[in-house]
């Protein structure tokens, strides 16, 4: 598969754009206080950083600049960087700058996304339609199942101000850069003060079109927990109750949701037969562009098949 189709594009895009800027002449030149004029000739007034799939990234500073000017400039870098052979261009403009996105726009570029303080524009300059990746098309939330295996107890909490009140397990949305496991711990801690240690992964539901995901498909990932406290402090901005209940009344309990009776029902099985029936545990690799380390999340392999030569 291209590498256009996988989201690693855009990660290794936006890695790369650290030092992309937008060329400013001498201050004390015409065209305002801080504001670039029209560009010298010959002068390209865009730079921008090239990635190991052949597209640019421009990432815009917060000088003021002329709108025309920029238009023109930008349309004249196009040209280059078509007739070089580049596949695409990613333009990052800074939120003080967004009076630059309506001459990009009339130039064919298209939102790709947005954050707090900037907007990415994109620009497909290969054959045929755009083979760049979306943006993030998913949320991701996890649960954390704090279960104590000595009292056969599980900590559950009811959501404040929902129109039915069900019992689940204390969870919410992954932050950026945050392992499921840690998400899991931070949120129960944070809804209940419980201290706890993550576990394994028991299972992930999908659903699509998620209102609460604005439209977007939803991931909801439950963790298996072992409690390291036990006096519940409910937040009182998000838990309206929460206790420590016994698990087989939760799997059997017509008041708590689906994705909660069918969790507690795998560790229900798991604390009766063993929890290597059901644990997808986690173990760590380093990653083969960034350097940075990675979690893969599967059933428990025997030590033997693990120190197979060739598997790691």
């Amino acid at each position: 598969m291209s590498p256009l189709l996988s989201g690693g594009y855009l990660r290794v895009v936006l890695a790369r754009v650290r030092d992309a800027r937008l060329w400013v002449p001498d201050r004390k030149a015409s065209g305002g206080p801080g504001c670039a004029p029209d560009p010298p000739a010959g002068v390209g007034l865009l730079r921008g950083e090239l990635d190991r799939f052949g597209g640019v990234s421009v990432r815009l500073g917060v000088d003021c600049l002329d709108a025309a000017a920029f238009q023109r400039a930008l349309q004249a870098s196009v040209l280059q960087w078509r007739s070089a052979g580049r596949v695409a261009v990613w333009l990052h403009v800074p939120i003080l700058q967004s009076v630059l996105i309506a001459p990009a726009a009339a130039l064919g570029f298209r939102f790709h996304h947005a954050e707090a303080d900037s907007a990415t524009l994109t620009l497909w300059l290969g054959q045929g339609p755009s083979r760049l990746p979306g943006y993030a098309t998913h949320q991701v939330g996890v649960a954390g199942a704090v279960f104590d295996e000595n009292t056969g107890k599980i900590l559950v909490v009811q959501d404040r101000n929902k129109s039915k009140n069900m019992w689940k397990f204390p969870g919410g949305l992954s932050e950026p850069g945050e392992d499921i496991g840690d998400t899991a711990v931070r949120e129960v801690f944070e809804e209940t003060g419980v201290r706890s240690e993550f576990r394994s992964l028991l299972g992930l539901r999908q659903q699509h079109s998620h209102p609460g995901a604005f439209g977007k498909s939803d991931m909801y990932l439950v963790c298996r927990l072992q409690p390291r406290s036990f006096s519940i402090q409910l937040c009182p901005h998000e838990c309206l109750r929460g206790e420590w209940m016994d698990l087989a009344a939760l799997a059997a309990s017509a008041h708590a949701t689906p994705v909660t009776r069918r969790a507690a029902r795998l560790l229900l099985y798991g604390h009766r037969e063993g929890f290597d029936k059901v644990d997808l545990t986690a173990d760590t690799f380093p990653a083969a562009h960034t350097g940075s380390l990675y979690k893969l999340y599967h059933r428990e392999l025997p030590g033997s098949y693990k120190a197979l030569a060739g598997v790691e």
